[in-house]
């Protein structure tokens, strides 16, 4: 399996890193059961984001359900400068593959990553 490196090259988008995904998909499966991601690598962008979030999934009108392999297929995310912007295509119960994606900065730490959530929005 092609691990997909964590690159710096900024150009374009590319697949999420392998590397990266457990961690992303903890983060929407906690927003599918309606829970503020609560894991010591993630943080919310700024005080007011959970609910922000909350009201983007509600005015789209549809339930998320936990992430399906195939939100890889369509997933992105390119070199900012300083962390890297990742965007997950969000799954409903309703339709599947949904307009929703999870905007998300990853940074780098000493132990790995640091994920910090910024919104949910159909871009």
């Amino acid at each position: 399996m092609n691990e997909m490196p964590v690159s710096k090259e900024g150009q374009s988008e590319a697949p999420v890193p392998i590397v990266w995904r457990p961690m992303l998909a903890a983060i929407v499966d906690a927003l599918a059961r309606g829970e503020e991601p609560m894991l010591p690598q993630v943080r919310l962008q700024l005080p007011g984001t959970w609910d922000d979030i909350q009201e983007s999934i509600e005015d789209y009108g549809a339930r998320l359900v936990p992430l399906p392999d195939a939100s890889w297929d369509s997933s992105v995310h390119i070199w900012s400068g300083e962390y890297w912007d990742v965007l997950v295509d969000l799954y409903t119960e309703e339709e599947g593959a949904s307009d929703l994606v999870l905007k998300v900065r990853v940074y780098e730490a000493a132990d790995g990553y640091r994920y910090e959530v910024d919104m949910a929005y159909v871009p």
